[in-house]
């Protein structure tokens, strides 16, 4: 008798305990390339650069090498996923790439700029990463991520706002600007194909946001009204945002095609960007098209030369419900919100959670 119940609660404990230790098991590894809307200190570690205040004084209260004043959507994406902010590939004192690596430059495009981190130098980096930490992981030492997390993890992209941006600063027209763009989606999906065909199964691609509604674009391009839209955005700017958005939809469609063993999920965060813009009241924003943190005052807050960090500039008061914190960044309060829409899978094709894909 005793051992038939001996039998039965162990049979009822491994029932039990089983998926909690599948679950205890799982893990969510995130590698994540850009530009400065998700670098979490690449620019600062990898030039040699500070970043001074007052950058970070919201929630961590120091400077880390975000252009913001706290928390960026890739770090609010990480504590949704419960997994720690990613450390920075460039960065070489204490980093943790427990839960992956930020692998985003501040300043970086699809091509090589005055930023030397381009896409193609970012993907080149990740496959370093991977096979160093083949080599140490059998001593114990390095990451420790795994083949098979490597497999599983997401490999998400945001880039694409300044290849839009460089093209309007070297004064080409609205139709030679968008003539780039193809090239520009051929390195994206060149670095796509670049994980894909090294292992990676889930991919994660952000669209590019609403450039014309950037107070730095206003202040410095604004030539008068009549390029603006109905809300006093450069229409140019947002229009070859999305001709941009365009191409990478169709990107999106043509890798799902070409690997039907892959899942590629599509973020449209032009549209929860934009949103932030078009119903501000709604968020408790005031002011959406002029910077937190900046120099000048109303309308954009923004003055070359006279940047956030700057003696010459100020910072409005903690607390202020701002969109935009330096004329070229969202505030934390703008970024808890994208995130918040991200990770609702509201805007993503397929509409797949990214929790979801990490189990």
């Amino acid at each position: 008798m005793e051992t038939k119940y001996a039998s039965f609660w162990l049979a009822l404990m491994l029932v039990v305990l089983f998926p909690l230790m599948n679950f205890v098991d799982s893990k969510c590894v995130l590698f994540n390339f850009g530009d400065s809307n998700s670098d979490t200190g690449g620019l600062t570690a990898g030039l040699g650069l500070y970043l001074g205040p007052p950058a970070g004084r919201t929630f961590f209260n120091r400077t880390t090498g975000r252009f913001c004043d706290g928390r960026l959507y890739i770090d609010f994406i990480c504590e949704g996923l419960e997994i720690n902010f990613l450390s920075h590939y460039l960065e070489s004192s204490g980093p943790d790439f427990t839960d992956g690596v930020n692998f985003a430059v501040a300043g970086a495009a699809t091509t090589t700029t005055a930023v030397p981190f381009p896409l193609s130098t970012q993907v080149l980096q990740f496959l370093h990463f991977k096979n160093k930490t083949r080599e140490l992981r059998p001593q114990g030492r390095g990451s420790l991520i795994g083949e098979e997390e490597f497999r599983d993890a997401v490999y998400s992209f945001d880039i694409g706002q300044n290849d839009i941006s460089i093209g309007f600063s070297n004064n080409l027209t609205y139709q030679q600007v968008v003539e780039t763009f193809p090239d520009s989606i051929s390195r994206i999906k060149n670095a796509v194909i670049s994980i894909i065909e090294n292992g990676g199964r889930k991919i994660w691609i952000y669209n590019t946001g609403p450039l014309g509604c950037l107070p730095q674009t206003l202040a410095l391009r604004k030539r008068d009204n009549s390029t603006l839209d109905y809300l006093g955005c450069l229409a140019d700017y947002n229009n070859a945002a999305m001709a941009f958005n365009a191409l990478l939809d169709l990107l999106c469609h043509d890798l799902r095609s070409q690997y039907d063993n892959v899942i590629i999920v599509c973020i449209d965060m032009y549209a929860i960007k934009y949103d932030l813009f078009a119903n501000h009241t709604k968020y408790g924003f005031e002011h959406p098209l002029m910077a937190c943190c900046g120099h000048g005052g109303p309308p954009y807050n923004y003055r070359n030369l006279m940047t956030c960090g700057q003696p010459t500039a100020t910072a409005c008061p903690i607390g202020t419900r701002a969109v935009s914190w330096d004329g070229v960044h969202y505030t934390e309060a703008a970024n808890e919100i994208i995130a918040s829409k991200i990770l609702s899978a509201s805007y993503s094709t397929p509409q797949i959670k990214l929790s979801c894909l990490c189990n």
